[in-house]
C-alpha cells in the first residue's frame, strides 16, 4: 500500500512537471487596445504606397519598431463605436450576434427606441443590448482551461464586472471618465484647467495603467503561467493630455507653429481642445508606455514566447493629418458610422512565427481576436459556439488564404442615430453594400480596390451583385436575431431638418452615383 501511494505521488509530481512545463512554453498574448484613433493615426503607413496612410510630424518609433518586427495589417476593420468594438473582441461575436451596437441607456426598451428625441425622425432606431450576455464565451473565460491567467487594465465600458467574465486583475467597470484627468486639476468653479498643470504626471492615466500591466506580468512569469494581458488605453481618446514638455516639444514644431500662423492662434494661449500639440504629444507619451510593455517583456526573457496585437477600437477623422497641406482625408466620414473613416483601423501584430516586416492585405476584423488567441494558446477555435471570426493564426504564420477567407462577409451594424444615422454595410473583399434605413431604396455598393474614399456609387452598374450581398446581409441578420429599424409613420421634415445633426447626416447618407468630396478629403 505505501509502495503504490508512493509511486502514485512520483506519478502525480510528474504530471505536474509536465503541465507545468507545457504551461511555461505556451505563449503570452498581450493585446495593446488604443481609443479613437483613425488607420492613419500614426506614423507607420498602413499602405506604403498612400502618403495619407500615416501621421505627419508626430514621432512613436516603439509603434514603428512594432512594425519592423512583426505584421502590419493594411485592412483591418473595427465598429464605429468604442463599447460594441470592446464586445466584439471579448466574445468573437459581430455587433448585430451580439445585440450590443452602441453604449445607451434602452430605457428599460426592449427593441425599438421609442423615445421623445427620435419621435418625429424618418426611422424608429433600437436599442442596444447592455452588457455582455452572461452565457456567452470571453477571451478569459476560453483561455483559462487551457492554462491562463487573464487580466484587463484601463477602459471597459461595457458595463457589469470583468472579474465575472473571468479576469483576476482589472480596474473595474470603467468609462471614458476616469481617463479625463485634467477634470482632478480644476479649480472651484471651472470644468477643467485652461492650460496642461505642470504637475500632471499621468495623462490619460497611461503612465500608471502600464505599470499596473507591468505588474501583472512580472508576478506570473514568476509563477510560471501563461498569461492574456488587455490594455486597453483611454488614449487617444476626446480630451487630449499629454506631459507638459512633450506638448512643449510638438508645440514648437515647425508644422505646428505654421497652422498656429494660419489659423490664428498663439502657442501659449491656444485652447486645449483645439491645440495639434497636445494630440501629437498625447501619442508620443503613448507610444513611451507601449514602449515600457516591449521593453519589460523583453527584459522578462519572454519576447521570443509572447504576440503583441497592437489595434485601435473604431475609427477616427483626425484633423491632426491636415497639419502637412499636402494632406487629405484617406476615408468618408468618421467614429458613428460604418463608412471606412469609422470602421477602418490600424493593426499590427509580432509574435513567435511572424515574418518581420511583413504585411496582409485580406480583410480582417476585431471578432476574430477571440479564435486567434484560443489557437494561440493550443485550443481549438472549431469549438467555439456561436461566434462570427476566424482564427488569423495561420495567415500570420505564412499560411496562403483561401478565397472563403478573402471574400467572407464581414458584418457591420449601427441601427441608431445620435450623431450618426440608421445604417448597415457588408464588406466582402474589396466590395462594400451600405443600406441606410431612411432611403431603403437607393442601393449602394463601392469597390475599395480603387475607391476607398466611397466616392462612385457603383450599384447601378452591379444590380445582381448589389442584390446578393444586399440578400445575404438581412438573411444573416435575421439568423442572429439582430435589430433592425422601421420606418416611422410619424415623420415630420421639419422636426428633423432642426436636428443640429440634419446637415452632416446629409452630407454622410445616402447618395446615388458620385458624391461630392469635402475640403479635406482627396
Amino acid at each position: 500500500m505505501r509502495l503504490s501511494l508512493a509511486l502514485f505521488a512520483v506519478l502525480l509530481a510528474c504530471q505536474c512537471a509536465r503541465a507545468e512545463q507545457a504551461d511555461a512554453t505556451k505563449p503570452n498574448i498581450v493585446l495593446l487596445f488604443i481609443d479613437d484613433w483613425a488607420w492613419n493615426g500614426t506614423p507607420v503607413a498602413m499602405d506604403d504606397a498612400l502618403a495619407n496612410s500615416r501621421m505627419p510630424a508626430l514621432e512613436m518609433p516603439n509603434i514603428e519598431r512594432l512594425a519592423k518586427e512583426g505584421m502590419k495589417f493594411r485592412n483591418a476593420y473595427a465598429s464605429p463605436q468604442c463599447s460594441p468594438s470592446r464586445v466584439c473582441v471579448q466574445t468573437g461575436q459581430s455587433s448585430p450576434r451580439s445585440g450590443f451596437t452602441v453604449y445607451m441607456n434602452s430605457r428599460g426598451q426592449e427593441y425599438y427606441d421609442e423615445g421623445r428625441q427620435y419621435k418625429n425622425f424618418p426611422v424608429v432606431p433600437c436599442v442596444a443590448d447592455q452588457t455582455i450576455d452572461p452565457g456567452t464565451m470571453t477571451i478569459p473565460e476560453a483561455l483559462k482551461p487551457l492554462g491562463y491567467v487573464s487580466a484587463h487594465v484601463g477602459k471597459w465600458h461595457m458595463r457589469g464586472d470583468p472579474g465575472d467574465e473571468g479576469y483576476v486583475l482589472h480596474d473595474g467597470n470603467t468609462d471614458n471618465k476616469p481617463g479625463n484627468t485634467l477634470a482632478s486639476f480644476a479649480k472651484e468653479g471651472e470644468k477643467k484647467p485652461r492650460r496642461l498643470p505642470e504637475e500632471l504626471t499621468d495623462p490619460k492615466l497611461m503612465f500608471s495603467t502600464t505599470e499596473k500591466a507591468i505588474g501583472f506580468m512580472e508576478e506570473q512569469v514568476a509563477a510560471k503561467k501563461p498569461f492574456y494581458l488587455q490594455i486597453s488605453h483611454y488614449a487617444m481618446h476626446a480630451g487630449s493630455e499629454c506631459l507638459p514638455a512633450t506638448r512643449e516639444k510638438y508645440a514648437n514644431h515647425p508644422l505646428v507653429q505654421a497652422w498656429y500662423k494660419a489659423n490664428n492662434k498663439q502657442k501659449d494661449t491656444v485652447r486645449l481642445g483645439d491645440d495639434p500639440a497636445v494630440w501629437l504629444g498625447m501619442a508620443e507619451d503613448l507610444d513611451g508606455r507601449i514602449g515600457a510593455v516591449l521593453d519589460k517583456i523583453d527584459a522578462l526573457g519572454i519576447e521570443d514566447n509572447t504576440y503583441v496585437v497592437l489595434v485601435s477600437d473604431n475609427g477616427y477623422r483626425h484633423k491632426e493629418l491636415l497639419l502637412d497641406p499636402k494632406m487629405k482625408q484617406p476615408h468618408h466620414a468618421a467614429k458613428w458610422w460604418v463608412w471606412q473613416g469609422g470602421i477602418r483601423v490600424p493593426m499590427i501584430v509580432k509574435g513567435p512565427g511572424i515574418e518581420m516586416g511583413s504585411v496582409f492585405t485580406g480583410n480582417v476584423v476585431n471578432y476574430d481576436f477571440l479564435p486567434t488567441f484560443v489557437d494561440w494558446a493550443g485550443g481549438d477555435p472549431s469549438e467555439l459556439k456561436d461566434i462570427d471570426g476566424v482564427s488569423l493564426a495561420g495567415y500570420m504564420a505564412g499560411e496562403q488564404p483561401s478565397d472563403t477567407f478573402l471574400f467572407r462577409n464581414l458584418y457591420f451594424h449601427y441601427p441608431h442615430y445620435r450623431s450618426g444615422m440608421p445604417h448597415s454595410a457588408v464588406v466582402s473583399g474589396d466590395l462594400k453594400l451600405l443600406h441606410f434605413y431612411d432611403s431603403p431604396t437607393t442601393p449602394m455598393l463601392f469597390d475599395l480596390s480603387t475607391d476607398m474614399g466611397e466616392v462612385n456609387n457603383v450599384a447601378e452598374q452591379h444590380p445582381e451583385r448589389h442584390k446578393e450581398m444586399y440578400t445575404q446581409m438581412m438573411d444573416y441578420f435575421e439568423a442572429v436575431g439582430a435589430r433592425i429599424p422601421k420606418l416611422n409613420p410619424d415623420y415630420d421634415a421639419s422636426v428633423y431638418e432642426a436636428d443640429q445633426d440634419y446637415g452632416k447626416r446629409q452630407m454622410w447618407g445616402a447618395f446615388e452615383g458620385n458624391r461630392p468630396l469635402e475640403d479635406d478629403e482627396k
